[in-house]
Protein backbone atom coordinates (compact mmCIF):
# COMPACT_ATOMS: atom_id res chain seq x y z
CA UNK A 1 0.00 0.00 0.00
CA UNK A 2 1.53 3.42 -0.87
CA UNK A 3 1.24 6.38 0.69
CA UNK A 4 -0.82 8.93 -1.27
CA UNK A 5 0.24 11.68 0.44
CA UNK A 6 3.84 11.21 -0.04
CA UNK A 7 4.62 13.58 -2.73
CA UNK A 8 2.70 16.79 -1.02
CA UNK A 9 4.44 19.68 -0.28
CA UNK A 10 3.05 20.16 3.21
CA UNK A 11 4.01 16.22 3.94
CA UNK A 12 7.29 16.47 3.21
CA UNK A 13 7.60 19.82 5.40
CA UNK A 14 6.15 18.02 8.17
CA UNK A 15 7.78 15.30 8.20
CA UNK A 16 11.33 17.00 8.18
CA UNK A 17 12.88 16.37 11.52
CA UNK A 18 14.39 19.92 11.62
CA UNK A 19 10.73 21.31 11.48
CA UNK A 20 9.77 19.97 14.19
CA UNK A 21 12.70 20.66 16.08
CA UNK A 22 12.28 24.46 15.37
CA UNK A 23 8.61 24.27 15.98
CA UNK A 24 9.73 22.65 19.67
CA UNK A 25 12.46 25.26 19.99
CA UNK A 26 9.51 28.40 18.74
CA UNK A 27 6.94 26.75 21.47
CA UNK A 28 9.11 27.11 23.99
CA UNK A 29 11.13 30.68 23.43
CA UNK A 30 7.33 32.31 23.08
CA UNK A 31 5.48 30.03 26.00
CA UNK A 32 7.54 27.83 28.55
CA UNK A 33 10.89 29.22 28.88
CA UNK A 34 11.53 32.10 31.96
CA UNK A 35 12.42 34.60 29.63
CA UNK A 36 9.66 34.18 27.10
CA UNK A 37 8.22 36.80 24.88
CA UNK A 38 4.91 37.55 27.20
CA UNK A 39 7.37 37.87 30.11
CA UNK A 40 9.48 40.17 28.24
CA UNK A 41 6.18 42.45 26.79
CA UNK A 42 4.86 42.29 30.77
CA UNK A 43 8.29 43.51 32.34
CA UNK A 44 8.55 46.04 29.11
CA UNK A 45 5.19 47.63 30.47
CA UNK A 46 6.13 47.52 34.23
CA UNK A 47 9.49 49.68 32.56
CA UNK A 48 7.55 52.08 31.03
CA UNK A 49 4.80 52.23 34.28
CA UNK A 50 8.21 53.14 36.14
CA UNK A 51 9.60 55.88 33.75
CA UNK A 52 6.45 57.56 33.78
CA UNK A 53 6.11 57.48 37.43
CA UNK A 54 9.42 58.98 37.70
CA UNK A 55 8.55 61.54 35.06
CA UNK A 56 6.00 63.04 38.03
CA UNK A 57 7.91 62.46 41.02
CA UNK A 58 10.90 64.24 39.33
CA UNK A 59 8.67 67.31 38.74
CA UNK A 60 6.65 66.82 42.14
CA UNK A 61 10.13 67.58 43.41
CA UNK A 62 10.71 70.47 41.57
CA UNK A 63 7.47 71.90 42.46
CA UNK A 64 8.20 71.06 45.86
CA UNK A 65 11.69 72.59 45.83
CA UNK A 66 10.54 75.68 44.36
CA UNK A 67 7.91 75.91 47.41
CA UNK A 68 10.65 75.77 49.78
CA UNK A 69 12.38 78.36 47.99
CA UNK A 70 9.40 80.56 48.59
CA UNK A 71 9.11 79.70 52.15
CA UNK A 72 12.44 80.89 52.80
CA UNK A 73 10.66 84.63 53.02
CA UNK A 74 8.58 85.68 56.74
CA UNK A 75 5.98 87.00 54.16
CA UNK A 76 5.40 84.06 52.41
CA UNK A 77 5.46 81.76 55.35
CA UNK A 78 2.43 83.71 56.52
CA UNK A 79 0.27 83.73 53.10
CA UNK A 80 0.87 79.73 52.93
CA UNK A 81 -0.41 79.55 57.12
CA UNK A 82 -3.24 81.40 55.97
CA UNK A 83 -4.29 79.90 53.27
CA UNK A 84 -3.24 76.61 53.69
CA UNK A 85 -4.01 75.72 57.81
CA UNK A 86 -6.58 78.60 57.87
CA UNK A 87 -4.22 80.58 60.71
CA UNK A 88 -5.08 84.08 61.70
CA UNK A 89 -3.02 86.36 63.90
CA UNK A 90 -4.36 87.32 67.35
CA UNK A 91 -5.68 90.73 66.71
CA UNK A 92 -8.01 89.29 64.24
CA UNK A 93 -11.14 88.24 63.79
CA UNK A 94 -12.30 85.83 60.81
CA UNK A 95 -15.78 85.45 59.57
CA UNK A 96 -16.88 82.55 57.09
CA UNK A 97 -19.55 83.80 54.96
CA UNK A 98 -21.94 80.73 53.29
CA UNK A 99 -23.80 82.00 50.52
CA UNK A 100 -26.80 80.26 49.34
CA UNK A 101 -25.66 78.25 46.88
CA UNK A 102 -22.54 76.64 47.95
CA UNK A 103 -21.44 73.55 47.70
CA UNK A 104 -20.00 72.92 51.04
CA UNK A 105 -22.53 71.33 53.15
CA UNK A 106 -22.87 71.09 56.47
CA UNK A 107 -22.11 67.66 58.13
CA UNK A 108 -24.26 67.39 61.03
Amino acid sequence: MKNPYKNKKWFKLLGNKYVWVLLFFVVWMLFLDNYSYFDHRFLDNQIHELQDNKKYYQDEIKKDQEQIKQLKNPEQIEKYAREKYFMKKDSEDIYIIQFEGDTIQDKE
